[in-house]
């Protein structure tokens, strides 16, 4: 893939999408067997050297519910992926990420991320709505 418009050609395919912006889609994408769906969102973003790479988030839980300090550990223990704070309705949200260069993109590599990201940003919600305890 090599530009957004692959990226939402793909996901278009696949997914009915929520938002459709020049640079930013979004989809629900279904987790647990289909009992509950999880927002994923994909955003094209330039880099410092002015190179484009295609961001993937979920939103997980609303910041005021979790614990900075919980959520940095778990940043600390991912291979790939990590945490972070975006607005999402005026409210801010953390958000599992994902940041791709298009180069390293195709489809089949796209979808498996949507896949992994999907369902571990929806478990990472329930544990952290659920329990103070759980991810310590």
């Amino acid at each position: 893939m090599h530009s957004f418009e692959q990226v939402r050609s793909h996901v278009s395919g696949r997914f009915r999408l929520r938002i459709n912006d020049p640079y930013l889609i979004s989809f629900d994408l279904p987790v647990s067997g289909g009992s509950r769906i999880q927002g994923i969102y994909l955003a094209e973003l330039e880099t410092d050297d002015n190179d484009k790479v295609l961001r993937i988030s979920s939103p997980i839980a609303p910041l005021k519910e979790t614990d900075a300090i919980r959520s940095l550990r778990f940043n600390w223990t991912q291979r790939s992926g990590f945490l972070a704070v975006g607005e999402l309705d005026g409210t801010d949200y953390l958000h599992l990420c994902e940041n791709r260069p298009y180069e390293l993109l195709d489809h089949d590599g796209l979808q498996a991320l949507i896949d992994a990201l999907g369902p571990l940003a929806d478990q990472l919600g329930r544990i952290i709505t659920q329990s103070d305890d759980d991810l310590t």
